[in-house]
């Protein structure tokens, strides 16, 4: 270990805090102290046991995403682990993302840790300040002391729409739910190109039963748009039913794409165009940090998934008469 006059110029401290601070260490067993004159010895702890089982509760964004099999995964292997793993009876839809909710649901939740998915900024900053370790699920937590995982969609993201230009289209849509929790998202990447992004390029619509509906209502109501970008697969769904409604064809009429896949695609026809990313690195990624936290190590690691754009028979050239 260096010694106090070398730690105390390299950290701006006079002697006195420095010396204090070493003994406190000897005290703790971290150090060893040689005698008079001689540098302090440092202890490499071994490898701390876990404390036993743990409390992890799951916070995730709807209903829908308890139905993922990577979230049924995750539960399941920190049973095994010995760990109580469970998912709140409110998910952060049902809050409204709104933080005193959040807050009070976290008060009344005994947990050791929290899992939560695709969480807004506000949201994830404040968990990150609390005491409980907490880990980001997907969600807006670039740059905050949190460990995250999430898939890297933005260069699949970019190569689809590159696609579409190429194929004609210049009226792009883009639906994302949490696109109004994430300023400065992926999403604009049409703006390359020359395509501007606007409030109809990005529309924002009210989050319940018929807000989507009644957002293509709109969209196609003056001047529809040759191409949607939908971020989650049951959506994609209800665009189709909304499509055949009106006689329009995919994708001879419109072009879609998901940026998400789903095993309900398999038996889709024609072939969903879509971004396609492995589960398993986020699965793994998890059960490493709970391993840690289990074991008192600091973690606050962000790792991204590559994810790449599946081109599918529902995109297509730009209907001409448009």
């Amino acid at each position: 270990m260096p010694g106090v006059h070398a730690l105390a110029g390299e950290l701006g401290s006079n002697h006195g805090t420095v010396e204090a601070a070493l003994r406190l260490l000897e005290k703790q067993k971290l150090l060893i102290h040689q005698g008079p004159g001689r540098s302090r010895l440092i202890r490499l702890p071994r490898e701390a046991k876990p404390d036993g089982p743990l409390k992890i509760a799951i916070l995730d964004y709807d209903p829908l995403g308890l139905t993922e099999s990577y979230a049924i995964e995750v539960q399941h292997r920190l049973i095994e682990a010995g760990h109580t793993a469970f998912f709140t009876r409110q998910c952060l839809h049902d809050l409204h993302m709104d933080l005193k909710r959040v807050s009070r649901l976290v008060a009344n939740t005994e947990a050791d840790a929290w899992i939560i998915g695709a969480a807004s900024r506000e949201v994830l900053e404040w968990f990150s300040s609390q005491t409980a370790p907490s880990f980001a699920w997907f969600g807006n937590r670039q740059g905050l002391p949190i460990a995250g995982v999430g898939p890297d969609k933005k260069p699949a993201l970019a190569k689809a729409t590159r696609r579409l230009i190429e194929l004609g289209h210049r009226r792009i849509v883009l639906f994302h739910r949490q696109l109004q929790e994430m300023p400065g998202s992926s999403a604009t990447d049409q703006a390359v190109h020359g395509i501007a992004t606007s409030p109809y390029n990005l529309p924002h619509w009210t989050d319940n039963k018929t807000g989507f509906y009644d957002c293509l209502v709109k969209l196609f109501s003056v001047t529809p748009p040759t191409a949607l970008i939908i971020d989650e697969a049951p959506f994609v769904f209800a665009a189709l039913q909304f499509l055949a409604e009106r006689g329009l064809r995919v994708p001879k009429d419109v072009s879609l794409v998901c940026m998400d896949g789903s095993p309900f695609f398999a038996n889709s026809w024609p072939t969903v165009a879509h971004i396609h990313w492995d589960t398993s690195p986020v699965v793994r990624r998890i059960i490493q940090w709970v391993n840690h936290v289990a074991h008192r190590r600091s973690d606050t690691r962000q790792t991204l998934t590559p994810a790449k754009f599946i081109p599918g028979g529902t995109i297509g050239p730009a209907p001409k008469y448009r």
